[in-house]
């Protein structure tokens, strides 16, 4: 369930030392001024999620970014809820907890975003993210592909016909330089590629189904 709550507008200006991050700046008249450097855009779970968290999953690759002509903030805050929505999920059913090899593999990739350790610390001083929350973040990923594995990318085998079925009508997919390579050629590739659009057809039913039922509250502009 999504709602859009103006009455938070009026909490938040009442409680903005607790929601917000406030910067002091002198000028060269010596009179400090405040100024808020972060919002709340929204309430998931029962948690803030601010302007500075959709900026540190763009910076740091904790969330798809936003696809061509979408509207970026929007589209990264929404994968950020879903993602906390996913996450309360995974805590309930606790899955196994990734190796330290897993964590230090996405570490790697997150650092390779940036191209020094100096642009890293820049980042990461500029968004509030400290090491042990990257480490914490990169965990809860690996936790959450984890869990959807499990559930979504489990056991179930197509049978032939409805690989044949999948190949037919995805023909697109099977064309290399203009040419439709035949099915004995793509089968296996046409099964992969059917598992693959099954278990994410899957998960944004299962995605749907936990925003449908969470109290989400998506504060105005």
């Amino acid at each position: 369930m999504v709602r859009i709550d103006r009455g938070w507008v009026g909490f938040l200006s009442r409680t903005a030392i607790v929601v917000a991050l406030v910067g002091w700046s002198l000028g060269d008249s010596g009179v400090s001024g405040a100024q808020i450097i972060d919002r709340v855009l929204a309430v998931a779970a029962g948690a803030p999620i601010t302007l500075s968290d959709v900026t540190a999953a763009i910076r740091f690759g904790f969330v798809p970014d936003a696809a061509a002509g979408e509207d970026r903030v929007n589209a990264v805050l929404n994968a950020i809820i879903e993602q906390r929505l996913q996450l309360v999920e995974v805590n309930r059913y606790a899955p196994a907890e990734p190796s330290e090899a897993e964590i230090e593999a996405q570490l790697a990739l997150v650092r390779a975003r940036f191209d020094s350790q100096a642009a890293l610390d820049n980042a990461m001083r500029e968004t509030g993210v400290t090491s042990a929350l990257l480490r914490a973040r990169v965990r809860d990923g690996i936790r959450i592909e984890t869990y959807l594995h499990q559930r979504f990318g489990g056991t179930y085998q197509p049978g032939e016909e409805e690989v044949a079925r999948y190949y037919r009508s995805h023909q697109s997919a099977f064309t290399r330089d203009g040419v439709l390579r035949p099915y004995e050629e793509m089968r296996d590739e046409a099964r992969k590629r059917l598992l693959e659009d099954r278990s994410a057809t899957l998960v944004r039913e299962w995605i749907a189904g936990l925003r449908r039922r969470a109290e989400v509250t998506i504060l105005p502009k």
